[in-house]
């Protein structure tokens, strides 16, 4: 191949901002490399096939490479070869005959094609990756873009919604729209399908605030994948953290998703990234050569002190990225501010979380990562979710981050999942979850919002496989099931999948219900996986990260048949979270607060209307509990500075296979209770029932029932 070295001469340039920056003239280019000799920059080929030039950086400040090359445009390709030592056993892994994505390319062109040459070293023995591999890898590879980023978004603003008023719906770019008949068939399964009104539409009338996307920073499919005929479907092995990934860009062009993020807010629904900066895609060190590891292997990622050739995994994905070093923290927080001030996203979501607060003693709350978000003017603002785990040592950390993080509930999940299959035992900790988990939550300031509440999320099984599966189904992944979590907490009520039984599949719809109205009514922020307010199933795969297709992908024909079922229920649960302020309390409630009328914040009842003895909490075949809420007591300001009243609700959950009777508890100044949502009926009649203070309610067997008091003022 030849290259021209000295087509066009590079002047000194700036060492800041990293990346490739274009100036309408042409491009800054600076790479941080402390180990590097040499860095060089290749320009190619339109089709990316061909290396056309290839100029050395001329300066080196801090560590940083860099130059100024005059006459480069948007959408121009370019590439990196950087030169150093190749010492694995010192942590230096460098290899010029390996073409390296830029760590801060805005977009890519091409995919990567997997090939031998992509690797450092020459396979064939257990010390293979010290050998030195020459071929040239760079026709595999995708290339980085040049872009203009600049965009009209106008005065547009950011919904900026509450927290206690949020409401988030977990999606895939591609699987949301993929099947959906009312988007062009050229646009499913991108950013430019979710931008359809119809989509956002639907999104709207359902009644979430936020939807949170699976990552959508650029990705690769492992080649073990890849030799199986599956993919990476989730995108969890991060190969760029500034650019989208190309399969969800339906035009190839970076307006797309500034496009899609525009569209949403015009309609008041906030976008959160679920984003992956705990390791990368390049794996361990038998792994490929694409970016970091060519790049600076000893500064990126985290090595064994004892012997630098291996890596110190925390993830289970072979690496795990050193945030504990200063430039490594800053392309991180780089990659944020872009995503949050570039792209205006609301907030990210942050996988393994635990292992980006890992100092040398272990995670640590106060870490510098931590430390660094909470005082960056531009992302201290926006919503910050943790999902408050790793696999490493001591890596399980509900509940010990501090505010403003919230955090993946997961311990909500298994006890409400548990509660509503009849599992003996639980009555405590549901209460527990269902108040907010203060046990867990609250400390070191942190508000209401702090418990991400969910039944489902893309990791397991969806809520109706719960109800329709007893074991997973993993076949299809080709591990022979042995993938995939065995704990779902899960039921099938006698027949494992669908069944044409009507009593069966009525059973199961109800219990349906139970879990979304359980999630979505609880204290805390409810999270629901897109596709479970109308019944979508995967089949019993619990671990669908490979499955780009009809098991992943919303079938939206079930949307059409449950027009008149799930669909209007959970819009009808939603509009009641937002009706009744003591449903989305800011604090957290433990009885002790007290209503002019002498109502406690939160108080729990038997079913003979009284309070709830230790016996009672005690007893593990108890499986009914009611509790009265008073948005009197410690009432909380809303976004006008009035008091957030809504007066007085009642919530009873009956997950026994009888029915209870139910004697409402009388309540000073009230009248009647008046019921406004049952789990045992999709819908209610168009006359609420009303029963009066003292009497029996009968309550159906594996059913939720919501209850407002109506004061005697209220009455016609």
């Amino acid at each position: 191949m030849t290259v021209a070295v000295h087509r066009r001469r590079l002047r000194p340039g700036k060492p800041d901002p990293l990346g490739v920056t274009w100036d309408g003239a042409g491009v800054n280019v600076a790479l941080f490399s402390a180990h590097a000799v040499r860095v060089e920059l290749c320009l190619f080929a339109p089709n990316g096939a061909r290396e056309l030039e290839r100029h050395s950086l001329p300066e080196r400040t801090n560590d940083v490479w860099h130059g100024y090359l005059a006459g480069v445009q948007p959408g121009d390709l370019y590439g990196f070869r950087v030169h150093g030592p190749y010492e694995p056993e010192a942590g230096h892994r460098f290899n010029p005959n390996k073409l390296l994505l830029d760590p801060y390319a805005r977009l890519l062109a091409g995919k990567l094609r997997w090939t031998d040459a992509h690797y450092g070293y020459r396979a064939g023995s257990s010390r293979a990756d010290l050998s030195f591999d020459r071929r040239d890898n760079a026709r595999m590879m995708p290339k980085a873009v040049v872009v203009d980023g600049s965009f009209p978004w106008g005065g547009q603003r950011r919904p900026d919604t509450p927290w206690s008023q949020t409401v988030i719906y977990e999606a895939h770019v591609r699987g949301l729209t993929k099947r959906h008949p009312g988007v062009a068939r050229n646009r499913r399964g991108s950013f430019a399908g979710l931008a359809e009104d119809t989509v956002i539409q639907y999104l709207k009338a359902l009644g979430i605030t936020a939807i949170e996307l699976m990552p959508v920073q650029a990705f690769t499919d492992d080649r073990f994948l890849v030799d199986k005929g599956l993919v990476n479907y989730w995108g969890y092995q991060t190969l760029a953290f500034f650019a989208p990934d190309g399969r969800y860009l339906a035009t190839g062009r970076l307006e797309e998703i500034k496009s899609a993020v525009q569209r949403l807010h015009d309609a008041g629904i906030e976008v959160i990234l679920d984003v992956v900066y705990n390791h990368t895609c390049e794996g361990n060190e038998l792994g490929p050569t694409l970016s970091f590891r060519g790049i600076d292997n000893a500064s990126y990622y985290r090595l064994d002190p004892s012997n630098r050739r291996y890596y110190l995994d925390v993830t289970g994905c072979g690496n795990t990225l050193d945030l504990t070093h200063p430039r490594v923290l800053q392309m991180v927080m780089d990659s944020l501010r872009y995503w949050a001030d570039e792209i205006q996203v609301d907030g990210f979501r942050f996988d393994l979380a635990s292992a980006l607060g890992r100092e040398a003693g272990g995670f640590d709350p106060g870490a510098g990562f931590f430390d660094a978000v909470a005082q960056d003017p531009i992302l201290r603002s926006r919503k910050l979710i943790a999902e408050p785990w790793d696999v490493g040592p001591n890596g399980y950390q509900l509940g010990n981050y501090r505010a403003p993080w919230a955090e993946w509930n997961d311990r909500f999940r298994d006890t409400v999942r548990a509660f509503w299959r009849g599992d003996d035992g639980v009555l405590p900790e549901l209460a527990a979850r269902f108040s907010g988990s203060a046990d867990l939550f609250d400390h070191h300031g942190r508000g209401g919002y702090a418990p991400i509440n969910f039944v489902a999320s893309h990791d397991g099984f969806t809520v109706a496989d719960v109800v329709r599966y007893r074991t997973k189904h993993n076949a299809a992944n080709g591990e022979d099931n042995r993938d995939g979590h065995s704990h779902n907490l899960s039921d099938n009520y006698g027949v494992e999948g669908p069944s044409d039984d009507p009593a069966l599949e009525d059973l199961r719809t109800r219990q349906q219900r139970n879990l979304l109205a359980t999630a979505l009514l609880a204290q805390g922020t409810p999270m629901l996986l897109s596709g479970d307010e109308f019944g979508r199933t995967q089949r019993g795969n619990n671990n669908a990260y490979c499955q780009d297709n009809e098991i992943s992908w919303l079938d939206w024909s079930l949307a059409e048949a449950e027009a008149l079922g799930l669909i209007p229920f959970v819009r009808r649960v939603l509009h009641l979270r937002r009706r009744h302020p003591v449903l989305t309390r800011k604090g957290f409630l433990h009885g002790r607060v007290v209503s002019p009328r002498g109502l406690p914040d939160i108080l729990w009842l038997n079913s003979d209307g009284g309070e709830m003895t230790v016996e009672q909490w005690h007893d593990p075949g108890l499986k009914r509990l009611m509790l009265v809420l008073s948005s009197d007591a410690g009432a909380e300001l809303g976004p006008d500075g009035r008091p957030r009243t809504g007066g007085v609700v009642l919530l009873a959950l009956n997950a026994d296979a009888e029915p209870v009777a139910l004697t409402l508890p009388v309540i000073r100044g009230g009248r009647v209770w008046e019921v406004q949502l049952e789990t045992a009926h999709a819908r209610l009649p168009d006359h609420a029932a009303t029963i009066h203070m003292g009497d029996s309610y009968p309550l159906a067997p594996r059913a939720l029932v919501l209850m407002e008091l109506i004061d005697a003022g209220r009455l016609p």
